[in-house]
């Protein structure tokens, strides 16, 4: 608990009090966001504002992790470092991204394929490392079942054999990072929706990291009534302390991503996000229960296919006045603010139908 407190606060204070130097610096560089011609009137305001906040926070989840570790006295684990892993990965190919559209002054950062393959890379070492690497009980962070609140019957490499089990097991790692990153960084669009919601969905691996660690099999409090219901995945209370750093410096750098921003997340921060929840659920064994925890960036991104589909299909028609959702809602005249909120409120119910979900399944299971 110690070390969850600490990451979480020490991270917060990190981006809250130095936010606003880095703001300066990216200023004085000249990293500001450039915003296409064609966009509403209040974006084409921002331009020039400061992007890619995502290194700060990044940088505050790093150092929140293991100083909340260090003042604990606890040993980090490689649960906890695989998450940050997989967030810096990814932050990193969204940080070329902005860089290439800062430099060039236009909004074609790094190609379309480039950050697929660069995904798909981080994805696949993760994947990896995920099934190789064991703690000190002999478990591995990742599993080869799908997961749902916990593992189904479904196991890849019991059904399709050792080898070709573990290849469509990382075949399913990717198609969950490449989905989770872009759907974050669809909903990037506004000042402080991605931060806030990030916040919510990010927020529930708290709650479910602490449980399923109070809850685990290997834990000595567990009583051998409670058996059916215990938990076996690799030091959840690792989950809980990383999402708690993240956490923590998303606060922070919400402060001054609110509207009007004075920073922007850019690529490299909705990037990290969405790698981050991605290696939550997986980590965690809550893989399809991200459908619901991370519902929000699940309609955003739904919104932009069927209207992309129904846009080539009747050429040039579209269902709506724009995508992704906020845009539309802003064109129709509500204020930044009042989608943003209300965005949120969404957001956290469906975090809480996912946190509600979880529990229930603990308490349905008959001993």
């Amino acid at each position: 608990m110690i070390a969850l407190l600490t990451a979480g606060g020490i991270s917060m204070v990190f981006t809250l009090l130095l936010t606003p130097l880095f703001a300066r610096a990216f200023r004085r560089l000249k990293l500001g966001q450039f915003i296409r011609a064609d966009t509403p009137t209040a974006h084409v305001m921002k331009r020039g504002t400061p992007s890619m906040g995502g290194i700060v926070f990044i940088t505050a989840a790093i150092i929140g992790y293991f100083g909340g570790h260090l003042v604990a006295g606890d040993s980090v684990a490689g649960t906890g470092i695989l998450v940050l892993a997989m967030m810096a990965g990814l932050g990193f190919i969204g940080f070329v991204d902005d860089f290439l559209k800062v430099k060039r002054q236009n909004s074609i950062g790094l190609a379309g394929w480039y950050k697929i393959v660069g995904t798909v890379i981080v994805a696949i070492v993760f994947g990896i490392i995920a099934l190789v690497y064991r703690d000190a009980n002999g478990r591995t962070p990742a599993s080869t079942a799908i997961s749902f609140v916990r593992d189904l019957n479904f196991n890849f490499v019991v059904v399709f054999g050792a080898t070709f089990g573990v290849i469509l097991f990382i075949v399913w790692i990717v198609l969950i990072t490449t989905a989770t990153t872009n759907a974050v960084n669809l909903a990037d669009g506004l000042d402080g929706l991605a931060a806030g919601s990030s916040i919510l969905a990010i927020g529930s691996y708290i709650i479910i990291g602490f449980w399923q660690s109070n809850q685990s099999c290997f834990s000595a409090k567990i009583q051998l009534d409670n058996l059916f219901k215990c938990y076996t995945v690799s030091r959840p209370l690792d989950i809980a302390v990383v999402a708690a750093a993240i956490v923590g410096s998303l606060i922070g750098f919400l402060w001054w991503n609110t509207s009007p921003a004075q920073i922007m997340m850019g690529d490299t921060g909705s990037f990290g996000l969405g790698g981050a929840l991605a290696a939550l659920a997986i980590l965690s064994r809550t893989e399809l229960l991200l459908i619901l925890i991370g519902g929000l960036f699940l309609i955003i991104t739904g919104q932009v296919i069927v209207q992309r589909i129904y846009f080539k299909a009747t050429r040039g028609k579209r269902i709506w006045r724009a995508s992704p959702l906020h845009h539309h809602f802003e064109m129709k005249g509500w204020a930044e603010v009042t989608i943003v909120v209300r965005f949120w409120i969404i957001s956290g119910l469906f975090v809480a139908a996912g946190v509600g979900t979880f529990y229930l399944e603990w308490l349905s299971r008959v001993p």
